[in-house]
């Protein structure tokens, strides 16, 4: 590894930060717009903190000029976001809803009009309650509904927004929908979070074929995978074992057929006892292994196992949320232990070296494949001072730490052309609702009233020269 401790960073390399639809948008009951399986998940009591749901998030759907407006300010060269599903297809079938695909057209006109590269993520976690409620990821037909709505969606933009990303965090829909429940839908079978797997793969492969039909060949297909790095607690070959059905529980079940056209034989060994795989029809491989022109990894902290002797297996220790049932079928005998180091908010540890092992596993898993960090950054208790300004000197060490690593990877040989901060502003974070601040910007969420935080500033002179600045200059 080179000793890289200033990175300078290639001609072209996007800066940039990530949003989701539902976190930001707000406005959940316009334009004819119909409920996601998270505006249901989000006002049934109990599933999020406080009750708290996205109805109005941080407006963003009404304050996007503004927002833009902001980002340029920062000197942001990319942006990604995600589309609302239900919000352009309101019940996963049929035709679009020309005022959903209206604001989305807006909103990349704004972007393109100020020189920002807008970055399009089909699936942000937003499917509408209508396939849900005839079986969701579960069940195989929501693969081909999500096709369809990739081609409206491509059909619609594809003239001006010339990165896609097909699905963000598979893993995440799968299993803490469908296994752990601490995510929308919150259902807890660990069966049906298998076949959500298969069936979000095989969406990914439909939907980049739908794409390839509906947009210019220059335009770039990726998925974001949230990718683990898994480490044993020992070199036992019991840790080994267990660090190895992790993996292939976290990475193989989604990088296996999306690049290789195979799932692991080991995945498919451990899981025996739970699914037969049957769903998993002839062809489906081939269809889900389609040519992509990008991967996206998205990165916040390091996973450490080792093999347990009782069925003693948590939740996974990166602050996903606590439950009952586990997001990891076949994996009883694995235990999962608390990474040393200092911690974020959401209690991850903070380890940039994660980042560049990731980035260097794909250059050797994708050969010849570009790279983006799609997501990377940190939740603090991020506070206003007596003057109004927010000092976030620890997102900026965050921030300082892991792009370092990724110049590190650069200069080990990976084609990492770009990174995205999560998140541009504060937002409405999942089950924790509004309690995990993750922005660049603050949100005063009784205002809605955003301030840059000083890391906003630091990541801005980063942009804008292509060198990170030192964590003292914030």
């Amino acid at each position: 590894m080179s000793d890289l401790t200033t990175a300078a960073f290639p001609p072209g390399f996007l800066w940039g930060a990530a949003t989701s639809a539902y976190q930001i948008e707000g406005a959940v009951r316009e334009g004819g717009r119909t409920p996601s399986i998270w505006d249901t998940f989000s006002h049934t009591p109990g599933r999020t903190a406080g009750g708290e749901h996205g109805d109005i998030a941080v407006d963003h759907y009404h304050r996007y000029r503004d927002d833009v407006a902001l980002m340029a300010d920062l000197g942001l060269t990319a942006y990604r976001f995600s589309v609302s599903w239900p919000r352009v297809q309101p019940t996963g079938r049929g035709p679009a809803v020309q005022v959903g695909l209206d604001f989305y057209r807006r909103l990349v006109d704004e972007l393109l009009a100020v020189g920002i590269k807008p970055a399009l993520t089909l699936y942000h976690w937003d499917l509408p309650q209508e396939l849900e409620d005839a079986g969701g990821w579960p069940e195989r037909d929501t693969a081909y509904r999500f096709a369809e709505y990739a081609q409206i969606v491509g059909e619609a933009l594809g003239d001006r927004v010339e990165q896609w990303i097909t699905l963000n965090e598979p893993w995440c829909s799968a299993f803490l929908g469908y296994g752990s429940g601490v995510h929308a839908p919150g259902r807890t079978d660990t069966a049906a979070s298998l076949r959500a797997a298969h069936h979000l793969n095989l969406a990914h492969g439909l939907a980049t074929s739908a794409l390839r039909s509906a947009i210019p060949a220059r335009d770039s297909i990726a998925v974001s995978l949230n990718s683990a790095v898994v480490r044993p607690a020992s070199l036992s070959p019991e840790d080994m074992a267990a660090a190895r059905k992790i993996d292939d529980l976290a990475n193989g079940v989604f990088h296996g057929p999306m690049l290789h056209g195979s799932y692991p034989q080991s995945l498919l060994d451990a899981t025996r006892s739970i699914t037969d795989w049957s769903y998993v029809r002839g062809g489906d491989l081939t269809l889900i292994h389609q040519p992509l022109d990008a991967l996206g990894l998205n990165y916040y902290t390091p996973t450490s196992v080792e093999a347990a002797a009782s069925t003693s297996v948590g939740p996974r220790a990166d602050g996903h949320g606590l439950s009952a049932f586990t997001p990891w079928p076949g994996a009883d005998d694995v235990a999962f232990l608390q990474t040393p180091g200092e911690r974020t908010e959401m209690g991850w540890t903070i380890d940039p070296t994660g980042l560049h092992e990731l980035i260097m596993r794909y250059t050797r898993e994708a050969p010849g494949l570009p790279l983006y960090v799609t997501e990377n950054g940190a939740a603090y208790d991020d506070k206003p001072d007596p003057e109004g300004k927010v000092h976030d000197p620890e997102r900026i060490a965050y921030l300082h730490g892991h792009l370092s690593a990724v110049g590190r990877a650069i200069a080990d040989g990976a084609d990492v052309r770009g990174y995205y901060l999560w998140s541009l502003m504060d937002n409405f974070e999942w089950a924790y609702g509004y309690q995990k601040r993750f922005g660049a910007v603050y949100v005063d969420y009784a205002t809605l009233e955003r301030t840059p935080k000083s890391s906003a500033r630091w990541y801005g002179e980063a942009a804008r020269t292509g060198v990170l600045p030192t964590v003292s200059e914030a």
